[in-house]
């Protein structure tokens, strides 16, 4: 075989190879190891409050990641799986405070009001995950999760190592949400709007963004 033909083929491999693995990896992240850590959930159940971290609002109203996230903590709260929510999310891109508009929609979905608490100081998923963290182990929470979306859930979880966290991740199934009945609600908007907003582009550089994103402001005992 000549040697330019060799290459080829070895080339060929590599990259077959490179695509396998790629799917495989993407596949295990996105269904089966959130399926695994829902049923430690489940098996756990109940968990004293799961985090759910916010994103930018649509207007005042949820956007379809907004509304994945909501759904799905509902979802785990009406299952069983867990006795508190907390929303967490300032207003950071749009005047709408995110944990607030999250809060809104949950209540709407038949989520007690005692059952709910809102972090509004976050502004990075790194904020989310460790001030909604103090906020749960003040109330006297010992079990918590870290509730979201597969990507995310992948995201965060070394951080969750990295502060020293006990908050166990139980990320959206996919094949759940397929089947959840979701309609559209009216909600307050008004009451998350904040005054006198300053977009976070605004008040920071990309360089300090990219900071704070990574844990910079979380100071760890």
């Amino acid at each position: 075989m000549k040697k330019s033909r060799r290459i080829f083929y070895t080339f060929l491999c590599i990259s077959f190879a490179g695509l396998l693995f790629a799917h495989t990896h993407f596949c295990y992240n996105t269904f089966y190891k959130p399926a695994r850590l829902y049923a430690a959930a489940v098996e756990e159940r109940p968990l004293d409050a799961i985090i759910v971290p916010g994103i930018p609002s649509n207007g005042g109203k949820w956007g379809f990641i907004m509304k994945w996230r909501v759904c799905w903590s509902v979802y785990l709260y009406k299952t069983g799986i867990t006795k508190n929510i907390i929303y967490s999310g300032g207003a950071v891109y749009t005047p709408y405070t995110e944990a607030v508009i999250m809060a809104l929609y949950a209540e709407k979905m038949g989520v007690p009001k005692e059952h709910i608490f809102t972090e509004t100081k976050a502004e990075h998923t790194t904020e989310n995950l460790f001030y909604s963290w103090q906020l749960a182990t003040n109330k006297g929470f010992k079990k918590i999760g870290f509730a979201t979306d597969p990507f995310q859930s992948l995201k965060i979880e070394p951080y969750i190592k990295r502060f020293g966290l006990d908050v166990r991740l139980v990320p959206s199934v996919i094949s759940i949400m397929e089947h959840l009945q979701v309609k559209e609600y009216n909600i307050d908007s008004y009451k998350a709007y904040q005054p006198g907003f300053k977009s976070i582009r605004e008040r920071e550089t990309e360089e300090e963004q990219e900071f704070y994103s990574r844990g910079g402001r979380i100071k760890v005992k």
